[in-house]
């Protein structure tokens, strides 16, 4: 975890030097075995009073209950109202064959995820466990607005960067929305926020030239892996967003090259999806890019977009250009602190 958090805040001072003061707090698994907190209220405190964002380290969590514990990643989700997830899955710009360039946009406070979860015994003596799902119009519509904002956002990009090839004349296509739902099955819940999403549309102008399409989660999955290259902004519940963006990540390599930010209307938490990789615990080879690119998109929420560009496009040359100065997991064999040296010398 150490690792991680040190490579992006030594990349942030690097891209922007004396911006920002770094305050170190505690929270995760490993704490809950030694204090039986997972969650320090001086934690939640400092974050909620002296910080504008945050960088969330990789931890991990039993998959087994263990009494007492509780993710401190959800719950800062739902303390911090940080109700969207937002995770480009994007090949570097330069690689060979189809470029991949899309955003999946998580609801994150509702669902199965507000762990609402019961077992009841039946008279013969077996049981049956029970879980609430919860979708609600005001958390799916303002999921959606979110989903178009950045939907329009990308698209003004993609002309800026053709305005800067010199390529006026062709023509782009429109920004897209696709929304991933099951409500052929779940048509109560699932209904309610593809109806909402759908809704959010109208709520602004600029949302108009989006072009609006939806996906069944399963059918998404297949043509995910089968056609990538046509997705931009996909937004979906929180189960179906937690699965189909770890999936996405596949296709770009791993885990271990994604980021992503837990963005709300006051704060930002950014936050590398992969496990603590106990496995290699103390060798110092663990892959920092996905937690350096998280620290990029708080950049980007922190009004810091130029900074957050030049990081980008850093790890971009690194991953094209040096497979010397790559992680074990990427085929290189370098260090977790040569990887973040090399990052830093391509800014």
């Amino acid at each position: 975890m150490y690792l991680y958090r040190q490579a992006a805040r030594r990349v942030i001072e690097a891209a922007a030097p004396d911006h920002f003061r770094f305050v170190h707090l505690d929270a995760g698994f490993e704490l809950f075995e030694k204090t039986g907190v997972a969650l320090p209220d001086e934690t939640v405190r400092v974050l909620k009073e002296e910080c504008v964002g945050g960088l969330f380290g990789a931890v991990s969590s039993p998959s087994h209950t263990v009494h007492g514990y509780s993710s401190p990643i959800v719950a800062l989700r739902k303390m911090l109202d940080l109700y969207a997830n937002v995770r480009p899955v994007a090949t570097p710009v330069g690689a060979p064959g189809r470029r991949i360039d899309m955003m999946i946009v998580r609801e994150n406070t509702e669902c199965l995820y507000i762990k609402s979860e019961r077992i009841e015994t039946l008279p013969d003596g077996s049981r049956v466990a029970w879980a609430d799902r919860k979708i609600s119009e005001k958390a799916s519509t303002r999921i959606g607005r979110m989903a178009f904002q950045l939907a329009v956002q990308r698209g003004e990009v993609r002309a800026q960067q053709q305005k800067l090839a010199g390529a006026r004349n062709s023509v782009l296509p429109p920004p897209k929305v696709t929304i991933v739902h099951k409500s052929n099955v779940l048509s109560v819940t699932d209904g309610l926020f593809r109806e909402s999403v759908r809704a959010s549309q109208l709520t602004d102008p600029a949302f108009a030239i989006v072009h609006v399409e939806e996906q069944l989660v399963d059918s998404m999955v297949y043509r995910l892996f089968r056609e990538p290259n046509i997705f931009d902004v996909a937004v979906a519940p929180n189960l179906y967003g937690d699965i189909i963006s770890d999936g996405a990540a596949a296709l770009v390599g791993s885990l271990g090259v994604v980021g992503s930010a837990n963005v709300g209307d006051s704060f930002v938490l950014g936050e590398p999806v992969h496990g603590s990789a106990p496995d290699i615990a103390g060798k110092g080879i663990a892959n920092p890019i996905a937690a350096i690119r998280s620290a990029a998109l708080l950049l980007v929420h922190l009004g810091r977009a130029e900074e957050a560009a030049r990081i980008m496009a850093a790890v971009d040359v690194v991953l094209l250009k040096d497979n010397e100065r790559l992680t074990p997991d990427l085929g290189g064999r370098a260090s977790t602190d040569q990887v973040t040296n090399a990052i830093i010398d391509a800014l």
